[in-house]
């Protein structure tokens, strides 16, 4: 298997610099992708496949490794020692972010929305990001609302000093070049790639690496029907246009981030079981698959159809 990093050629030269620190990792690239039978699937005439991009680093799994490789080789060429970023207090950005930090040498600050969760002990989240050396800042929510504001991120730099900013989920222009890359490697794969989606950085990559013919459906995990807007934002930064066929699915975030129910735990855990899985993600990986599963049901896709959805992990 392929331990090539997202933006280098295969059959160059040995990395150096940023690039040897980020082939140590030993990514699983590109990561495995195999069919599963599902009935639910089978009596509609369509075959499932699992991309399973959770296998592809233990601390820096799915599409964290995919958004933060750019960011991070960035950081190591320009001679950045600290990164900050944004995330709630049940954040993967967040955590990925600290053990990026741990691997490799850096410095990392988490901002945490809710500063009311200054005065509570840590969840499991929060204390690994902890454990793997990041500085958490809670601020109230309506200052994390200023976090793309300039003048709120120069405050930042008057009570931390220097550090290169990774946005909220680690979506920027270069991170959906980096998810890019998963397009690329479903090409000729599958007719439809299906992931969950909360900034819209993967999808908005995704989407534009598959090949003409193929289409992405992201399902948001947060309400409120923005993200299609965020997406085609997140394009126009990297790509300058519009990318690719794709639309996202609004009505399986379950109550919004982080939110579960009755139904999604059910699914989840007979998912996992039937497919021998570890169990699912419920902020993620089981709603994209609860409401795939229940798009096919509907007829969504027709006979024939090729479907790969991405475990995110």
């Amino acid at each position: 298997m392929s331990s090539a990093i997202p933006g280098r050629p295969l059959g160059s030269s040995p990395p150096s610099g940023p690039e040897a620190a980020l082939a140590a990792l030993a990514p699983r690239l590109p990561s495995p992708l195999t069919e599963v039978a599902d009935e639910r699937f089978a009596r509609r005439g369509v075959r499932l496949l699992l991309k399973r991009d959770d296998l592809i680093h233990p601390d820096l799994v799915g599409n964290k490794w995919r958004k933060l490789v750019p960011n991070l080789r960035a950081a190591l060429r320009d001679g950045r020692d600290t990164l900050l970023t944004f995330g709630g207090a049940y954040s993967n950005h967040l955590r990925a972010t600290a053990a990026a930090g741990r691997l490799l040498g850096l410095s990392t600050i988490g901002v945490v929305r809710g500063e009311e969760l200054a005065d509570r002990p840590l969840n499991d989240s929060l204390s690994r990001c902890v454990a793997d050396g990041m500085r958490l800042h809670f601020v109230a929510r309506a200052e994390y609302r200023r976090r793309n504001d300039p003048a709120w991120v120069d405050r930042l730099h008057d009570l931390f000093g220097p550090f290169l900013l990774v946005p909220e989920g680690g979506s920027n222009a270069a991170a959906v070049r980096g998810a890019a890359e998963l397009g690329r490697e479903l090409r000729g794969a599958a007719d439809v790639a299906a992931v969950a989606c909360g900034t819209g950085g993967t999808l908005a990559g995704l989407a534009a690496g598959l090949a003409e013919g193929q289409y992405a459906v992201g399902f948001s995990v947060l309400r409120g029907g923005f993200l299609t807007g965020e997406v085609e934002r997140l394009q126009h930064d990297a790509f300058g246009r519009r990318r690719g066929s794709w639309t996202v699915e609004d009505r399986f975030h379950c109550g919004g981030f982080a939110r579960t129910t009755p139904d999604l735990e059910a699914f989840a855990r007979d998912f996992a079981d039937r497919h021998g899985l570890p169990e699912l993600d419920r902020t993620y990986v089981a709603k994209a698959l609860y409401g795939l599963t229940t798009l096919v049901g509907e007829g969504a896709f027709p006979p024939g159809t090729t479907v790969a959805a991405v475990v995110t992990g």
